[in-house]
């Protein structure tokens, strides 16, 4: 289920704020994101193959476990509007067909110029850290309106 849309302008944030999304990996969705991104590595597809590597199992693409950060930035925090300018991700741990992954995303900046938010953003498996980074995100006024 997607979050719930929820448009924030640029005036609404303060430094602090933070909003999460949590949705369980299911392997119907590793297989999509393998069509849609062309990434048919077998360690996310092939269970026999997975079996045999140091994770003895499939695991999630690490880009989709990222695109649920994207999903926060999109619909919750700031929302509508948001325009990606840039984001850094640093992968700690898999992501494993059955895990729910909560994205978390927090606000840690906010620049009048050009309307510019530096986010911290962070995936979790229960208490598990499993990618961590940070967005920079461009938001609209509520006077481009």
């Amino acid at each position: 289920m997607l979050p719930a849309t929820q448009t924030l302008y640029f005036e609404d944030l303060s430094v602090g704020m933070s909003e999460t999304y949590a949705k369980e990996v299911k392997s119907s969705d590793v297989i999509g994101f393998a069509e849609i991104s062309g990434d048919r590595n077998p360690i996310h597809l092939s269970e026999h193959f997975a079996a045999q590597t140091p994770f003895k199992g499939r695991i999630a693409h690490g880009l989709y476990t990222a695109s649920l950060i994207s999903a926060v930035i999109g619909t919750r925090l700031p929302g509508p509007g948001a325009i990606y300018m840039k984001q850094t991700l640093n992968f700690k741990a898999p992501v494993r067909i059955g895990d729910i992954v909560t994205a978390r995303v927090e606000v840690l900046e906010l620049s009048d110029k050009g309307n510019r938010v530096r986010l911290a953003c962070s995936c979790s498996v229960e208490d598990l850290l499993v990618l961590e980074g940070e967005a920079l995100v461009k938001v609209p006024s509520a006077d481009d309106d």
